[in-house]
């Protein structure tokens, strides 16, 4: 079965475009799901509502790719979604972005390898980084209580939320770190050095101070 999502980014804008492509492209209208939301924000009700419909062997039609991911790793993310439920992704205005055609799939291979060499770059840097700053004398976090991989999911998990252009969701960062739970996605946060001010509760990141008794810049200056 055929479906589409259509997004615009404010209500001054129409669907119009778009449903009229999806129509075109086979789409019946009843299975046409839509959203009014910016493309930085998270938080998309029909697309949700869309992904739960979905069976095998369904296809997911969209106008433009933009319309549905708001950066390579969502579309990522979406598309290993698709692929676990054995759901194909069209996009009409890039027919390259066709995960029934080998060409598709070949494409999706090449942005896979693009995103794993994001995350190992992500990674690099952060290592290198706090290897230069042992050898200066400093102390780094806390190297108890985390394998190797699992400092390396921490490594991912605090860049990608505390990314501001990407926006990702506590779900989204899960699925994309295969990590199971949000306890332990936060375990990592606090590893990495996320902390809430005792007094205050405001969030801010701090790895020399203890997870229990952290104070934000203001409280910690009147101590």
């Amino acid at each position: 079965m055929l479906f589409g999502y259509a997004r615009i980014s404010t209500s001054s804008q129409n669907f119009n475009l778009q449903v009229d492509a999806l129509l075109k492209a086979g789409v019946p209208e009843k299975n046409i799901y839509k959203d009014i939301s910016s493309g930085a924000k998270a938080n998309r009700k029909s697309l949700d509502l869309l992904i739960s419909k979905l069976r095998e062997d369904d296809t997911v039609v969209v106008w433009k790719m933009d319309r549905i991911a708001r950066s390579v790793s969502h579309m990522l993310k979406l598309v290993d979604e698709f692929k676990n439920k054995e759901v194909a992704f069209k996009s009409i205005r890039e027919p390259f972005i066709d995960t029934t055609s080998a060409h598709g799939k070949f494409i999706f291979t090449l942005f896979s390898a693009v995103a794993q060499l994001e995350r190992d770059i992500i990674i690099e840097r952060t290592l290198a980084g706090q290897e230069s700053a042992r050898r200066r004398g400093a102390k780094i976090g806390r190297k108890r209580g985390l394998s190797k991989e699992a400092q390396k999911k921490a490594i991912l998990a605090e860049s990608y939320y505390r990314d501001e252009n990407k926006q990702l969701s506590i779900t989204e960062i899960m699925k994309l770190l295969d990590i199971k739970s949000k306890p332990t996605l936060y375990k990592y946060l606090a590893h990495q050095g996320r902390r809430n001010c005792l007094v205050c509760k405001k969030l801010f990141w701090d790895k020399e101070q203890p997870l229990d008794e952290a104070y934000c810049e203001k409280h910690i200056k009147n101590l």
